[in-house]
């Protein structure tokens, strides 16, 4: 079968030798692109003859889609997939498979690598100390013994739970479904409200669905502590942003460490959060770990296999 990768899976030549090999000695054909280039019309003229599609993070729209008349399956080498077209899939009867957990504890490390700059005020502080300064006039405060508000408590959210309470924190949480193992380790599940209000720290690890976009707007950032922190390593437009650099101007909360905003980087010079204060900003890393690019790989590369045995894993549709 055609294989075609539309875009860099983040790994070296050599490993991607060695995890693609059992592909190729299957007699499977790879056709890797690596340009960059993601408008429609190349989209269109690279997948017409795919059987197989591997992709990260591009946009698949119905369109492009339409004209793959070949395509049996794609294995998205990411966690989210929201900018595939599902229906248009389903219509096809194209399966579709995700990376799932690839980097769940890269993400989850990343969420208290921003806790930790805000409660350090590690950002301003490392400009100034190089500017002859000192830390005067910036707080510093404790993780230990703060209120953590974790939304969403799959693999990822639970992950950041977990680490939660290793470092000390009341670990208090919000999803549809409660897990068990979580409250036998000490979290506590409540509504969103209460878990808004009543956190030092909210950290959202949620994915994006019609009932999750735009959730954080600027009512619950109401209901947020004037001291509290925002943290998003998950999706950007659960979050108001507009709203959110709002909030942070007024003082409504009193800080934000973001992943994600409501686009891709590079982000417009006109973007609001841009001149937010107390804000620490990271172009959408949290996935991209070494580790975790290998990880990937070898699972996008594994659900291939499998689904040609009929034994489709990590399964969208």
């Amino acid at each position: 079968m055609k294989i075609v990768i539309l875009e860099p899976l983040g790994i070296n030549d050599k490993e991607f030798n060695t995890i693609s090999k059992p592909l190729i000695d299957n007699g499977h054909e790879l056709v890797f692109y690596g340009d960059g280039k993601t408008d429609n019309e190349t989209l269109k003229s690279r997948i017409k003859d795919a059987e197989i599609l591997v992709l990260a993070n591009i946009p698949l729209s119905s369109e492009v889609i339409d004209v793959a008349e070949k395509l049996k399956y794609i294995s998205v080498a990411f966690t989210g997939y929201d900018h595939i077209d599902l229906d248009k899939c389903k219509e096809k009867g194209i399966k579709v498979s995700n990376a799932a957990g690839y980097s769940t504890n890269s993400v989850a490390e990343l969420t208290f690598g921003l806790i930790i700059a805000l409660l350090r005020s590690v950002v301003p502080l490392e400009k100034i100390v190089r500017e002859g300064g000192t830390k005067q006039g910036y707080r510093q405060t404790d993780l230990k013994g703060k209120t953590l508000g974790v939304l969403g408590t799959g693999d990822i959210g639970g992950a950041v739970a977990e680490l939660g309470l290793a470092f000390g924190c009341h670990v208090i949480a919000y999803n549809r479904s409660e897990n068990p193992e979580l409250i036998n380790k000490g979290v506590e599940y409540k509504s969103l409200d209460e878990v808004l209000e009543a956190s030092d720290i909210i950290t959202i690890h949620m994915p994006l669905t019609d009932e999750t976009k735009g959730l954080i707007d600027k009512n619950k950032l109401a209901l947020m502590k004037t001291s509290s922190f925002l943290i998003n390593t998950a999706v950007g437009p659960i979050v108001d942003n507009n709203a959110l650099a709002e909030a942070l101007h007024n003082g409504t909360i009193a800080g934000a460490g973001l992943d994600r905003v409501d686009i891709e980087p590079p982000i417009p010079a006109d973007c609001p959060i841009l001149d937010a204060p107390n804000t620490v900003l990271v172009p959408h890393i949290g996935f991209a770990t070494d580790e975790a690019m290998i990880r990937r790989a070898k699972i996008t590369f594994n659900n291939i296999i499998k689904w040609e045995k009929g034994e489709q894993e990590n399964i969208i549709i």
